[in-house]
Protein backbone atom coordinates (compact mmCIF):
# COMPACT_ATOMS: atom_id res chain seq x y z
CA UNK A 1 0.00 0.00 0.00
CA UNK A 2 1.39 3.64 -1.26
CA UNK A 3 2.13 5.68 2.06
CA UNK A 4 0.09 8.62 2.29
CA UNK A 5 0.84 11.19 4.87
CA UNK A 6 -1.21 14.17 3.38
CA UNK A 7 -4.53 14.80 2.40
CA UNK A 8 -7.21 17.65 2.10
CA UNK A 9 -10.64 16.79 2.57
CA UNK A 10 -14.06 18.92 3.35
CA UNK A 11 -16.32 17.83 6.00
CA UNK A 12 -20.04 19.07 6.41
CA UNK A 13 -22.01 18.79 10.00
CA UNK A 14 -25.88 18.40 10.06
CA UNK A 15 -28.44 21.14 9.42
CA UNK A 16 -30.83 21.30 12.38
CA UNK A 17 -34.49 20.59 11.86
CA UNK A 18 -36.98 23.12 10.87
CA UNK A 19 -39.31 23.89 13.54
CA UNK A 20 -43.15 22.71 13.46
CA UNK A 21 -46.25 25.48 12.91
CA UNK A 22 -49.48 23.16 14.21
CA UNK A 23 -52.58 23.76 16.15
CA UNK A 24 -54.23 20.88 18.41
CA UNK A 25 -56.94 19.72 16.09
CA UNK A 26 -59.20 17.29 18.73
CA UNK A 27 -63.02 17.25 18.89
CA UNK A 28 -65.02 19.82 21.30
CA UNK A 29 -61.73 21.39 21.39
CA UNK A 30 -62.01 24.35 19.05
CA UNK A 31 -59.33 26.23 20.38
CA UNK A 32 -56.37 24.29 21.20
CA UNK A 33 -53.77 26.77 20.19
CA UNK A 34 -49.92 25.38 19.28
CA UNK A 35 -48.45 22.23 19.74
CA UNK A 36 -45.64 22.37 17.19
CA UNK A 37 -42.25 20.91 18.26
CA UNK A 38 -38.70 21.67 18.04
CA UNK A 39 -36.26 20.56 15.37
CA UNK A 40 -33.75 18.10 16.58
CA UNK A 41 -30.02 19.19 16.73
CA UNK A 42 -27.74 18.45 13.36
CA UNK A 43 -25.04 15.71 13.63
CA UNK A 44 -21.46 16.29 14.94
CA UNK A 45 -18.23 15.44 12.41
CA UNK A 46 -15.94 14.44 15.05
CA UNK A 47 -12.41 13.08 14.25
CA UNK A 48 -10.91 10.41 16.19
CA UNK A 49 -7.36 9.06 16.82
CA UNK A 50 -7.11 5.45 16.09
CA UNK A 51 -3.76 2.83 15.79
CA UNK A 52 -5.63 0.71 13.31
CA UNK A 53 -4.78 3.70 11.03
CA UNK A 54 -1.18 3.89 9.97
CA UNK A 55 -1.40 6.13 6.69
CA UNK A 56 -3.99 8.70 5.66
CA UNK A 57 -4.50 6.32 1.99
CA UNK A 58 -8.51 5.99 3.02
CA UNK A 59 -8.97 9.73 2.02
CA UNK A 60 -7.89 8.67 -1.35
CA UNK A 61 -10.78 7.47 -2.25
CA UNK A 62 -13.59 9.66 -0.31
CA UNK A 63 -12.79 13.37 0.30
CA UNK A 64 -16.56 14.89 1.17
CA UNK A 65 -17.76 13.70 4.41
CA UNK A 66 -21.24 15.26 5.87
CA UNK A 67 -23.04 14.30 9.03
CA UNK A 68 -26.57 13.36 9.04
CA UNK A 69 -29.38 16.42 9.54
CA UNK A 70 -31.18 17.13 11.99
CA UNK A 71 -35.37 16.10 11.86
CA UNK A 72 -37.94 18.62 11.93
CA UNK A 73 -40.39 19.36 14.64
CA UNK A 74 -43.82 17.82 14.70
CA UNK A 75 -46.63 18.48 15.92
CA UNK A 76 -48.00 17.47 19.39
CA UNK A 77 -45.23 19.26 20.90
CA UNK A 78 -42.59 16.32 19.56
CA UNK A 79 -39.00 16.94 18.77
CA UNK A 80 -37.52 15.74 15.62
CA UNK A 81 -34.44 13.40 15.22
CA UNK A 82 -30.99 14.61 16.20
CA UNK A 83 -28.91 13.82 13.46
CA UNK A 84 -26.67 11.12 13.76
CA UNK A 85 -22.95 12.46 14.33
CA UNK A 86 -20.21 11.02 11.70
CA UNK A 87 -17.14 9.73 13.06
CA UNK A 88 -14.10 10.33 10.79
CA UNK A 89 -10.76 7.61 11.67
CA UNK A 90 -7.18 9.39 11.36
CA UNK A 91 -3.86 7.48 12.71
CA UNK A 92 -2.36 8.78 15.71
CA UNK A 93 0.21 11.78 14.84
CA UNK A 94 -2.20 13.50 12.13
CA UNK A 95 -1.90 17.45 12.42
CA UNK A 96 -5.37 19.20 11.21
CA UNK A 97 -5.61 22.47 10.63
CA UNK A 98 -7.76 24.56 8.86
CA UNK A 99 -6.82 25.28 4.72
CA UNK A 100 -7.90 28.80 4.89
CA UNK A 101 -5.98 30.23 7.79
CA UNK A 102 -3.57 27.33 8.17
CA UNK A 103 -4.93 27.22 11.90
CA UNK A 104 -3.81 23.77 13.50
CA UNK A 105 -6.86 22.82 15.18
CA UNK A 106 -5.66 19.27 16.39
CA UNK A 107 -2.83 17.73 16.97
CA UNK A 108 -3.83 13.70 18.10
CA UNK A 109 -0.95 12.02 19.61
CA UNK A 110 -2.80 9.67 21.77
CA UNK A 111 -5.38 6.29 20.61
CA UNK A 112 -8.82 7.28 21.22
CA UNK A 113 -8.48 10.78 21.56
CA UNK A 114 -11.23 12.33 19.51
CA UNK A 115 -12.17 15.87 18.73
CA UNK A 116 -14.94 17.59 17.50
CA UNK A 117 -14.66 19.31 14.07
CA UNK A 118 -17.70 20.82 13.10
CA UNK A 119 -20.70 21.06 15.46
CA UNK A 120 -24.20 20.30 14.09
CA UNK A 121 -27.11 23.35 13.50
CA UNK A 122 -29.33 23.95 16.30
CA UNK A 123 -32.71 23.04 15.85
CA UNK A 124 -35.69 25.55 15.48
CA UNK A 125 -38.28 26.36 17.75
CA UNK A 126 -41.34 25.16 16.85
CA UNK A 127 -44.61 27.71 17.34
CA UNK A 128 -45.26 26.43 20.72
CA UNK A 129 -42.30 28.36 22.25
CA UNK A 130 -43.56 31.26 20.39
CA UNK A 131 -47.00 31.26 22.78
CA UNK A 132 -47.87 34.50 24.88
CA UNK A 133 -50.66 35.83 26.64
CA UNK A 134 -51.04 38.66 24.34
CA UNK A 135 -49.72 36.16 21.05
CA UNK A 136 -51.91 33.10 22.05
CA UNK A 137 -51.91 31.91 18.00
CA UNK A 138 -48.32 32.12 16.77
CA UNK A 139 -48.14 30.91 13.34
CA UNK A 140 -44.63 30.88 12.83
CA UNK A 141 -41.56 28.83 14.19
CA UNK A 142 -37.85 29.09 13.69
CA UNK A 143 -35.79 27.35 10.87
CA UNK A 144 -32.59 25.03 12.09
CA UNK A 145 -29.32 26.46 11.75
CA UNK A 146 -26.86 25.64 9.00
CA UNK A 147 -24.21 22.65 9.93
CA UNK A 148 -20.31 23.86 9.45
CA UNK A 149 -18.72 23.45 6.21
CA UNK A 150 -15.17 23.73 6.60
CA UNK A 151 -11.60 22.48 4.48
CA UNK A 152 -9.53 21.01 6.38
CA UNK A 153 -5.82 19.93 5.64
CA UNK A 154 -4.57 16.74 7.37
CA UNK A 155 -0.74 15.78 8.53
CA UNK A 156 0.94 12.99 9.58
CA UNK A 157 3.87 12.72 11.27
CA UNK A 158 5.79 9.61 12.54
CA UNK A 159 5.26 10.05 16.46
CA UNK A 160 9.01 8.15 17.33
CA UNK A 161 11.23 8.83 20.41
CA UNK A 162 14.61 8.19 17.37
CA UNK A 163 14.89 9.11 14.18
CA UNK A 164 17.67 7.30 11.74
CA UNK A 165 18.66 9.74 9.04
CA UNK A 166 21.23 9.82 6.61
CA UNK A 167 22.53 9.85 3.12
CA UNK A 168 20.92 6.70 0.89
CA UNK A 169 22.38 3.81 1.30
CA UNK A 170 23.67 4.20 5.13
CA UNK A 171 22.25 1.26 6.50
CA UNK A 172 19.46 3.19 8.12
CA UNK A 173 16.87 0.18 7.18
CA UNK A 174 19.45 -2.41 8.75
CA UNK A 175 20.10 -0.89 11.60
CA UNK A 176 16.35 -0.46 12.53
CA UNK A 177 15.70 -4.21 11.49
CA UNK A 178 18.56 -5.20 14.35
CA UNK A 179 17.58 -2.93 16.93
CA UNK A 180 13.82 -3.65 16.67
CA UNK A 181 11.41 -5.96 15.61
CA UNK A 182 10.62 -4.25 12.28
CA UNK A 183 11.54 -5.75 9.08
CA UNK A 184 11.99 -2.71 6.72
CA UNK A 185 12.90 -3.78 2.85
CA UNK A 186 16.69 -3.53 2.57
CA UNK A 187 18.70 -3.29 -0.64
CA UNK A 188 21.75 -2.11 -1.95
CA UNK A 189 20.49 0.13 -4.02
CA UNK A 190 19.67 4.48 -3.80
CA UNK A 191 16.33 4.86 -1.90
CA UNK A 192 15.57 1.39 -1.27
CA UNK A 193 13.20 2.86 1.53
CA UNK A 194 10.32 4.22 -0.19
CA UNK A 195 8.40 4.75 3.02
CA UNK A 196 9.30 5.21 7.00
CA UNK A 197 9.57 2.66 9.46
CA UNK A 198 8.71 2.26 12.68
CA UNK A 199 9.98 0.02 15.39
CA UNK A 200 9.88 -0.75 19.00
CA UNK A 201 13.25 -1.04 20.78
CA UNK A 202 13.14 -2.85 24.03
CA UNK A 203 16.21 -3.27 26.07
CA UNK A 204 17.37 -3.63 29.91
CA UNK A 205 18.14 0.43 30.53
CA UNK A 206 14.55 1.42 30.70
CA UNK A 207 11.40 1.89 29.11
CA UNK A 208 11.34 0.92 25.81
CA UNK A 209 11.08 4.21 23.02
CA UNK A 210 10.02 3.82 19.01
CA UNK A 211 12.60 4.15 16.66
CA UNK A 212 11.72 5.74 12.77
CA UNK A 213 13.57 4.89 9.50
CA UNK A 214 13.22 8.29 7.68
CA UNK A 215 13.89 7.59 3.97
CA UNK A 216 17.01 8.66 2.68
CA UNK A 217 18.02 12.33 2.67
CA UNK A 218 20.11 14.29 0.26
CA UNK A 219 21.05 17.68 -0.57
CA UNK A 220 19.14 19.91 -1.63
CA UNK A 221 15.90 17.89 0.07
CA UNK A 222 14.30 20.76 1.64
CA UNK A 223 13.62 22.18 -1.46
CA UNK A 224 12.16 18.77 -2.65
CA UNK A 225 15.06 17.33 -4.00
CA UNK A 226 15.15 13.22 -3.97
CA UNK A 227 12.49 12.21 -1.74
CA UNK A 228 12.29 16.16 -0.15
CA UNK A 229 10.27 17.43 2.73
CA UNK A 230 7.95 14.61 2.44
CA UNK A 231 9.98 12.52 4.84
CA UNK A 232 11.56 15.76 6.62
CA UNK A 233 8.38 16.18 8.42
CA UNK A 234 8.86 13.12 10.37
CA UNK A 235 12.04 13.98 11.87
CA UNK A 236 10.44 16.95 13.61
CA UNK A 237 8.78 14.73 16.44
CA UNK A 238 11.82 12.75 17.39
CA UNK A 239 13.18 14.06 20.25
CA UNK A 240 16.44 12.29 19.46
CA UNK A 241 18.11 11.95 16.08
CA UNK A 242 20.57 8.84 15.06
CA UNK A 243 22.96 10.67 12.17
CA UNK A 244 24.32 7.59 10.42
CA UNK A 245 27.15 7.77 7.79
CA UNK A 246 28.68 4.85 6.13
CA UNK A 247 32.34 4.69 6.70
CA UNK A 248 33.26 3.49 3.27
CA UNK A 249 31.73 6.59 1.95
CA UNK A 250 33.84 8.75 4.17
CA UNK A 251 35.90 11.74 1.94
CA UNK A 252 39.33 11.58 2.91
CA UNK A 253 40.00 15.43 1.86
CA UNK A 254 36.80 16.31 3.78
CA UNK A 255 35.84 13.74 6.01
CA UNK A 256 33.04 15.34 7.46
CA UNK A 257 31.18 16.32 4.09
CA UNK A 258 28.04 14.46 5.07
CA UNK A 259 27.62 15.36 8.02
CA UNK A 260 27.58 18.67 7.39
CA UNK A 261 25.26 18.42 4.55
CA UNK A 262 23.01 16.56 6.30
CA UNK A 263 22.82 18.65 8.67
CA UNK A 264 23.09 22.02 6.80
CA UNK A 265 19.22 20.56 5.05
CA UNK A 266 17.48 20.14 8.73
CA UNK A 267 18.75 23.97 9.05
CA UNK A 268 17.31 25.46 5.83
CA UNK A 269 14.33 23.47 6.43
CA UNK A 270 13.51 24.23 9.93
CA UNK A 271 15.86 25.62 12.39
CA UNK A 272 14.35 23.86 15.45
CA UNK A 273 15.03 20.69 13.31
CA UNK A 274 19.09 21.51 13.28
CA UNK A 275 18.71 21.92 17.42
CA UNK A 276 17.57 18.60 17.82
CA UNK A 277 20.10 16.34 20.10
CA UNK A 278 22.10 13.87 17.79
CA UNK A 279 24.12 10.72 18.10
CA UNK A 280 26.55 10.42 15.17
CA UNK A 281 27.13 6.90 14.35
CA UNK A 282 29.55 5.66 11.78
CA UNK A 283 28.20 2.46 9.68
CA UNK A 284 29.63 -0.51 8.06
CA UNK A 285 33.16 -0.81 10.27
CA UNK A 286 32.86 -4.14 9.13
CA UNK A 287 34.40 -3.22 5.39
CA UNK A 288 38.10 -2.98 4.38
CA UNK A 289 39.17 0.72 5.08
CA UNK A 290 36.63 1.64 7.44
CA UNK A 291 39.06 2.02 10.40
CA UNK A 292 41.43 4.35 8.73
CA UNK A 293 38.25 5.88 7.50
CA UNK A 294 36.95 6.65 11.03
CA UNK A 295 40.14 7.73 11.96
CA UNK A 296 40.03 10.50 9.79
CA UNK A 297 36.41 10.97 10.41
CA UNK A 298 36.87 11.58 14.58
CA UNK A 299 40.04 13.60 13.75
CA UNK A 300 38.20 16.15 11.92
CA UNK A 301 35.64 15.99 14.78
CA UNK A 302 37.42 16.97 17.33
CA UNK A 303 35.64 16.66 20.79
CA UNK A 304 32.34 15.39 18.77
CA UNK A 305 31.59 12.14 20.41
CA UNK A 306 31.69 10.00 17.92
CA UNK A 307 30.18 5.98 17.92
CA UNK A 308 31.54 3.19 15.42
CA UNK A 309 29.08 -0.01 14.47
CA UNK A 310 28.21 -2.68 11.90
CA UNK A 311 24.81 -3.01 11.20
CA UNK A 312 25.11 -5.90 9.20
CA UNK A 313 27.54 -7.46 11.47
CA UNK A 314 25.57 -6.66 14.77
CA UNK A 315 28.38 -5.48 15.98
CA UNK A 316 28.35 -2.13 19.07
CA UNK A 317 24.43 -2.34 18.85
CA UNK A 318 24.01 -2.50 22.05
CA UNK A 319 26.14 0.07 23.18
CA UNK A 320 24.46 2.43 20.52
CA UNK A 321 21.02 1.16 22.01
CA UNK A 322 22.12 1.64 25.46
CA UNK A 323 23.16 5.34 24.41
CA UNK A 324 20.23 6.16 23.31
CA UNK A 325 18.59 4.86 26.45
CA UNK A 326 20.27 6.92 28.44
CA UNK A 327 19.76 10.07 26.33
CA UNK A 328 16.06 9.83 26.38
CA UNK A 329 15.86 9.00 29.94
CA UNK A 330 17.74 12.34 30.96
CA UNK A 331 15.68 14.15 28.30
CA UNK A 332 12.48 16.05 28.93
CA UNK A 333 9.62 15.09 26.26
CA UNK A 334 9.28 17.86 23.64
CA UNK A 335 5.42 17.23 24.26
CA UNK A 336 5.87 19.09 28.00
CA UNK A 337 6.29 22.39 26.52
CA UNK A 338 3.80 22.03 23.65
CA UNK A 339 0.83 24.53 23.87
CA UNK A 340 -2.90 23.41 23.03
CA UNK A 341 -4.77 24.09 19.60
CA UNK A 342 -7.70 25.93 19.67
CA UNK A 343 -10.56 24.27 19.43
CA UNK A 344 -13.24 25.80 16.28
CA UNK A 345 -16.44 24.98 16.07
Amino acid sequence: MKFIDEATITVQSGNGGRGCVSFRRERFIPKGGPDGGDGGKGGDVIMAATSQKRTLHHFSFKRHFAAQNGAAGQGSQKTGRNGEDLAIPVPVGTIVSDTETGQVLKDFTQDGETFIIARGGRGGQGNTRFKTPTHRIPRFAQPGEPGLSLTIRLDMKLLADVGIMGFPNAGKSTLISVMSSARPKVGDYPFTTLTPNLGVVKHPWGEPFVVADIPGLIEGAHAGAGLGTRFLRHIERTRLLIHLIDAAAVDADAPLSRLEAINRELATYSPDLAEKPQIVVLNKMDLPGADVAAELFQMAAGDLPILTISAAANQGIDILTKTVAERLNTQPSDSENEQQPKRLF
